[in-house]
């Protein structure tokens, strides 16, 4: 069985191994990553990765027709990787995939939804959680404040990214589900939410959002981290946005800083993925480059809080409280107005 994660970076090398690592403890087989404008070696710690055989690394420097991410999907749509693969899922660095049967790995849920086609991943959105100072620990130990199992709004709580089975239904990648179906195909195509219920015909078309109103993640979650430390935060929104123009600020900071409930259950593959972190550490080169990247973000965050827009917007940061979620009567009031437009 040939998994793969696609993936696209930019001056993220101080996260690329714990997300690697993770990633490879729970049975992803195959992971083809892109990279651009990249200031803090991330393209040169996914070279050594690619040396090493643990990865494919392709430089995405552009023109990037319809941004970044899309660039790089269209230019995955034909390689190999793509092809050969028996399930695909694209991905970002902050989204860690979670298993809750089995042994926590893809063959077990597999094996739990035999007949999917497709089974959307409900991002669970990890908070900020009061961390002020960037610190060189896996995102996944550091974070384990998150929004409730149901979450009524915003409705990006209930984003999804989709694991499909590369089967022909689909024959183009997307951002949060696979693009151009075979309609041939696409009348036998089985979609199941993260808790294994079999899903409307609708999903098969559309829809990037689950049914906000259920818990979504009974054999599988897609843990989010959008926001780490404050000081991470700061350096991300000089990173831009991937497929927006807009810039990151308190906006994207409240909707998804939820601290409501604890949730430590990746830490079920904690083990592996720390093995595997030393065993990629063990590489003088990758871990040269991973502590320079360390050094890097903290040297960045530095110069960036010499200017104003960044420094205020830190300074808000300290000041906002936890975000609290809604109720299901704000929810239905906010959603009609929005049925509406």
């Amino acid at each position: 069985m040939r998994a793969l994660a696609v993936l696209t970076v930019r001056n993220e090398a101080a996260f690329v191994l714990e997300w690697l690592a993770h990633h490879q403890a729970v049975g992803f087989t195959d992971f083809l990553v892109f990279s651009n404008d990249c200031d803090d070696g991330t393209d040169a710690m996914l070279d050594r990765l690619q040396a090493l055989g643990h990865l494919t690394h392709i430089r995405n420097d552009g023109p990037h027709e319809g941004g970044v991410q899309w660039t790089a999907l269209k230019t995955a749509d034909a390689h190999p990787l793509v092809k050969q693969a028996d399930w695909i899922l694209v991905l970002d660095i902050d989204e860690f995939v979670n298993i809750h049967t089995g042994d926590h790995t893809l063959p077990a849920l597999f094996a739990a939804l035999p007949e999917a086609t497709a089974i959307p991943l409900t991002w669970r959105l990890f908070g900020n959680a009061g961390v002020v100072r960037y610190a060189d620990a896996p995102v996944t130990a550091q974070f384990t404040r998150a929004a409730p199992a149901v979450m009524h709004w915003p409705w990006r709580a209930a984003m999804f990214k989709t694991l499909f089975r590369n089967d022909g239904t689909y024959r183009k990648l997307g951002v949060h589900r696979p693009r151009n179906p075979d309609d041939a195909k696409l009348a036998d195509a089985r979609w199941f939410d993260g808790s294994g219920r079999a899903l409307p015909p609708l999903f098969a078309r559309q829809r990037i959002f689950s049914d906000y109103r259920r818990d979504n993640y009974g054999l599988v979650q897609l843990n989010h981290y959008p926001l780490g430390a404050m000081e991470s935060y700061i350096v991300k929104r000089d990173r831009g946005r991937v497929n927006v123009a807009d810039l990151l600020g308190m906006d994207y900071w409240i909707e998804r800083n939820f601290n409501i409930a604890e949730d430590t259950s990746i830490n079920s593959l904690a083990p592996a993925r720390d093995a595997q972190i030393s065993a990629l550490m063990a590489d003088s080169e990758l871990a040269d480059l991973h502590r320079s990247a360390v050094v890097w973000r903290k040297r960045r965050f530095d110069d960036l809080m010499q200017q104003e827009p960044f420094r205020a917007l830190f300074g808000r940061l300290l000041m906002a409280p936890p975000s609290q979620p809604v109720s299901l009567n704000a929810a239905r009031f906010m959603t009609e107005f929005a049925n509406r437009s």
